[in-house]
């Protein structure tokens, strides 16, 4: 049995991670839960959205379930998802891009992964003011962030019989900062020499992603070109709804869906769990229980096939708990 924490987090949070408890529970997966709070609704009894106790269970149990968590624009705390990355190491984010099937007939067989350096770049968060007119950002690159997660997309490639990795960059601008994240990457690939290598500047990327996703596999960024390609790539197959995610380190990972806290559908019935499942799958994968995480993978594969329980975001009729019941009548326990 794996102790899991479990972070419910903000908005839809509470509700999609119900939906997995539940589910576990009836796959009987060898999980159980170490409930902790972080976020906004933290702030009221501890005083900050990310209080030690949240921090110390992920380090105890190694392996967490995070909901989405309310990140202000503008003001307020610092987002509670970088800290938990800066804090814990967790330098990899992983977020593999897939089609389900008949969720979106643009593009088909989407089948690539995002592989983004989790702690450093702008999102080091070093911002200052220079005059009542003017402020300025420091972008941090250093050797071993960029050598680290180079080493981490071509052993993920090697690992998963992917043919290519990809690394995006702006070092025709940016020489200094991508210029090293690129030489870093280079040095490491010749250790991989059965992995194809390429390199695409950002812009052309994100266009290339849209007019030819087929034609990529294993894609490797700093941390902010990261973040925009994968929301762009969840666009590919239908939407944030379906995205999945990953935060790993040497020792700790923290899995979590892509999308946000959704406040607008808050206690609606209506939020859709799909994404925060997919990242359970990948939570199993992790913890080498393939067996729960392939009838956990096939059952909403074979669920999204029925647009009456699929919730409104993926333009059905149903519910969360639908959506949920569906799932666990089709999982082969």
């Amino acid at each position: 049995m794996y102790k899991v924490t479990l972070i419910p987090g903000d908005g839809i949070g509470p509700e999609i991670t119900q939906v997995v408890v539940e589910i576990f529970d009836k796959l009987k997966a060898p999980i159980s839960w170490e409930i902790v709070e972080a976020g906004a609704g933290a702030i009221k009894k501890y005083g900050t959205p990310l209080p030690e106790t949240v921090l110390e269970s992920i380090k105890r149990n190694k392996v967490a379930l995070k909901g989405p968590i309310t990140t202000p624009v503008g003001e307020g705390f610092r987002s509670v998802n970088v800290t938990l990355r800066e804090k814990l190491d967790l330098y990899a984010n992983l977020r593999p891009v897939k089609s389900l099937p008949e969720i979106n007939d643009k593009f088909e067989n989407i089948d690539l992964v995002i592989i983004r350096e989790n702690t450093e770049c702008l999102y080091k968060g070093i911002e200052y003011k220079i005059d009542e007119d003017t402020a300025c950002a420091v972008r941090v690159v250093t050797k071993k962030a960029s050598e680290r997660i180079a080493r981490f997309a071509f052993d993920y490639a090697r690992n998963h019989n992917r043919r290519k990795v990809t690394a995006v960059h702006k070092a025709n601008i940016q020489k200094i900062t991508d210029g090293l994240f690129l030489q870093c990457i280079r040095e490491v690939s010749e250790y991989f020499p059965d992995i194809e290598y390429e390199e695409k500047i950002v812009d052309n990327m994100s266009m290339q992603l849209v007019l030819n996703p087929e034609k990529f596999d294993v894609i490797v960024c700093p941390n902010l070109y990261g973040d925009i390609l994968s929301d762009l790539a969840a666009g590919l197959i239908g939407g944030l709804g379906l995205a999945p995610g990953a935060n790993i380190g040497e020792e700790i990972a923290v899995f979590e869906a892509v999308h946000g806290s959704a406040p607008d559908i808050t206690g609606k019935g209506i939020a859709n769990p799909i994404a925060l499942l997919r990242s359970s799958v990948m939570l199993l994968e992790y913890l080498k229980e393939e067996n729960f995480a392939k009838k956990l993978e096939l059952a909403i594969e074979n669920a999204v096939a029925d647009k009456n329980i699929l919730t409104p975001d993926l333009n059905g009729y149903g519910t969360t708990e639908s959506l949920k019941n569906k799932i666990i009548s089709l999982l082969k326990i």
